[in-house]
């Protein structure tokens, strides 16, 4: 990996393999580079002139891939993408060691977060969870960048996560806790997140004055948050699993009954993409109180700040 160029934090890590690859600093120093990006896009054009990152997708994907190809074209790169498994012909340790040949950084989008750890492990160049079954850390970026453009400093503030505990569920709680935000989830008995990663985000919170709770009561999460979030039942993946969890989260709606728990000033999250009729009504994707496409765009500025810390 190159050095930082002048004006630019770098990160300690040299990868964003999970959302404890930032240290509390460097988030802070990505979400104001990413602010600065967004107000002046121009001052950026040749940033990764000449740099050149391996986007590898296992998922299908809208947002992350449009937004990263965005992202280093607009900084002055290029990508080379590749759109299937990762390791269908060879093991992932001879996918990275041949990429790190070619290109500056790898932006993966895998099944599993065993095959980020990988490629993080055997490459030499930095490399970036777009999403995995365990985390999504870039999401949770632009995340934090929507909720700061709404409120300023988060501190105090209450976000509210109402549905399956996933990767998102398991990155907002990783990373705003960090920022001095509450978080709450809400999930049907067994739908928990992860353990470990609950245990950690406490930590997080009794350090910034935060608290997280997890409870399977959409209501009792959501009462007074500033914010209510919620992403799909089932994710890419568990397919076959669509139909009991319909039934399981049915309760766990984000509707206009639900949202009235929240704050007068609440908004509402959602990574997308969404089903409608599911986990949320169009009503209150379609309303006010909608931020989600404000989310979307965040992703171009966000992951921009992250190639900048990493790549320039």
């Amino acid at each position: 990996m190159s050095a930082v160029a002048p004006g630019f934090p770098g990160i300690a890590a040299g990868k964003l393999a999970t959302d404890l690859d930032l240290s509390h600093d460097e988030l802070r120093a990505l979400l104001a580079l990413a602010a600065e990006v967004k107000a002046h896009p121009a001052g950026y054009q040749a940033a990764l002139a000449g740099r050149y990152v391996s986007v590898l997708f296992e998922k299908p994907s809208l947002r992350t891939r449009m937004t990263f190809e965005l992202a280093v074209k607009q900084l002055g790169g290029d990508v080379v993408t590749s759109i299937g498994p990762i390791a269908a012909r060879e093991p992932v340790k001879d996918v990275a060691r041949n990429l790190e040949r070619w290109t500056q950084g790898i932006v993966a989008r895998t099944y599993s977060q065993a095959t980020i750890d990988d490629l993080a492990r055997w490459s030499s160049v930095p490399v970036v969870n777009a999403l995995s079954d365990r985390f999504h850390p870039c999401q949770v970026l632009a995340d934090a960048q929507t909720l700061v453009e709404r409120f300023g400093d988060l501190k105090g503030l209450t976000l509210a996560f109402s549905g399956d505990g996933n990767n998102v569920a398991n990155s907002l709680l990783l990373t705003l806790t960090r920022l001095g935000m509450n978080v709450n989830v809400a999930t049907p008995q067994g739908y928990e997140p992860d353990a470990d990663v609950v245990a950690q985000a406490r930590l997080f919170a009794e350090a910034s004055g935060a608290a997280v709770k997890i409870t399977n009561d959409p209501y009792e999460a959501v009462k007074g948050a500033q914010a209510v979030y919620t992403d799909v039942w089932a994710s890419m993946g568990q397919e076959e699993e669509a139909a009991i969890r319909q039934t399981h989260f049915a309760s766990y709606q984000v509707n206009a009954e639900l949202m009235s728990a929240a704050a007068p000033e609440a908004i509402f999250l959602h990574c997308l993409p969404a089903k409608r009729g599911q986990e949320v009504t169009d009503g209150v994707i379609e309303s006010a109180q909608s931020a989600v496409f404000d989310q979307a765009e965040n992703r171009l500025h966000a992951q921009k700040a992250l190639l900048l810390m990493l790549l320039a």
